[in-house]
């Protein structure tokens, strides 16, 4: 739940005492939660737009706490405590008032959130008697409910005009967020996606963090060096490795430099949240990443007699789903035909170890496969030194193609010659060199090499642009 939009968890873990206190843990669904806290907090004689405007804020008090990973991102294993100090009051096996109960079904998977933003509020809330705060007065909100004030309007009064009410959201298990396979170079996932942007955004506050140029979900070696040094600074194992801690403990500086568990919130927009990858390919996709699983599959394949070659079309169909229960068969793995994160890694670790074994340098006349990195603006590499050479050969045959020097830095002049050779071949143009463009690429490149050691009498075949 916590990297994309807020859902309302099936159930809730709420420690029975303030968090550093050796207290149980309790687990119960989240309804009853919003029931019992309800009941705790408020009285049920109050009128009933008062206490409706009361529930919201509750709601989204935890939801906040949930959504936020805020006890998570701190090494506990609960959502919310009962501590009245620092969150609300939570009585273990007290009686539910029937109205409250009633209420508590209907309002449960409702909750409050800033115009343009998409997380929880953290609806701050006290008595209004004994204690005041900058939120909602419980005791003030009875009079402006006898005053006539709809529960909307209670809220608005409080908390700003530029508050929305989300009804209906949707009901999923709550699971962590951290990464079951660690992030690092190759990773590619909308969880490297949220690293991206949550460590771009504490480097606004932590300024030798360095920007991450494009927040892809692509894991180069710019997101390598910003997660090292932000390890460094935290005191972590400085690897440039996300895993559970890492993970984390970004969340946890994430949330306090946006200020996410506190009234005035920065805020995560929608587009932070955007999912742009497949957590999951399966039969029936189809695309670009399922392309790559395929030039991955065809060249393992290669080297294990257990793996059949397949086409890279882009198609999860039979083969392609057979190809993939081959080899998770092979490797130990459930043989599911469904690629998971462990069954992306297992192929992307074994095709990695095939290709270390071959030279990273330019020999006329022959191609090495995909490094197994994506190549974009930025890179800097004996890879990208391969691609410009390859670049070059091409734009002999095709003038639309820019020549660029072979430095192994990948700048604006390489960036516009691998979109004019995307351009030319039909490929999704975005200027990176993923596996599709690479082999791609290579194809031509070993076609117009091979094409040009003529037999006797023989013409190329091709333009040369002479």
């Amino acid at each position: 739940m916590p990297v994309g939009t807020p859902t309302i968890p099936e159930s809730i873990t709420v420690h029975l005492g303030r968090p550093e206190e050796n207290a149980r843990n309790v687990t119960l669904p989240f309804l009853e939660y919003v029931a019992n806290v309800a009941s705790s907090e408020i009285y049920p004689t109050w009128p009933e737009n008062a206490i409706r405007a009361n529930m919201y804020a509750q709601i989204s008090f935890a939801l906040n706490r949930i959504y936020t990973e805020y006890y998570r991102s701190r090494g506990y294993d609960f959502d919310i405590t009962n501590s009245t100090s620092i969150d609300q009051s939570f009585v273990e096996g007290r009686d539910i008032f029937e109205n409250i109960r009633q209420l508590a079904g209907e309002l449960f998977d409702n909750y409050i959130r800033r115009q343009g933003t998409v997380e929880p509020l953290f609806a701050l809330y006290c008595d209004g008697r004994r204690v005041n705060c900058d939120g909602l007065l419980q005791w003030g909100s009875v009079e402006l409910a006898e005053q006539g004030m709809t529960p909307y309007e209670i809220l608005t009064y409080y908390y700003g005009d530029n508050i929305d009410i989300v009804t209906d959201a949707p009901i999923a298990n709550s699971t962590e967020s951290a990464p079951v396979v660690p992030l690092q170079i190759g990773s590619v996932n909308d969880q490297v996606r949220v690293a991206q942007i949550r460590l771009n955004r504490i480097s606004k506050n932590y300024p030798s963090i360095p920007k991450i140029s494009q927040t892809d979900g692509i894991f180069l070696q710019d997101t390598e060096a910003a997660v090292r040094r932000f390890q460094e600074i935290f005191g972590l194992t400085a690897d440039g490795i996300v895993g559970k801690s890492t993970w984390y403990y970004i969340r946890r500086i994430y949330n306090a430099v946006k200020r996410l568990n506190e009234l005035d919130s920065e805020g995560i927009t929608l587009e932070e949240v955007t999912q742009q990858y497949p957590g999951v390919l399966r039969e029936g996709d189809t695309g670009n990443s399922v392309a790559q699983l395929q030039y991955y599959l065809n060249y393992v394949s290669g080297f294990y007699d257990t793996i059949p070659p397949i086409a890279i079309d882009g198609s999860y169909g039979p083969a392609t789903r057979a190809a993939v229960a081959d080899l998770q068969n092979t490797f130990g793995l459930v043989a599911d035909g469904i690629v998971g994160p462990l069954t992306w890694k297992t192929l992307y670790d074994t095709y990695l170890g095939i290709i270390s074994t071959i030279p990273i340098s330019y020999t006329e006349g022959n191609v090495i496969p995909f490094p197994g990195v994506i190549l974009r603006l930025g890179s800097d590499s004996d890879a990208v030194r391969v691609l410009q050479e390859y670049l070059n050969y091409v734009a002999r045959s095709f003038p639309s193609i820019p020549t660029v020097s072979t430095t192994g830095y990948f700048g604006p002049r390489t960036r516009e010659a691998v979109i004019a050779f995307q351009e030319l071949s039909g490929l999704p143009v975005n200027g990176q060199v993923s596996a599709l463009t690479w082999e791609a690429l290579t194809d031509l490149y070993s076609d117009l090499y091979n094409g040009q050691i003529l037999g006797e009498g023989q013409y190329p075949g091709f333009e040369t642009g002479v």
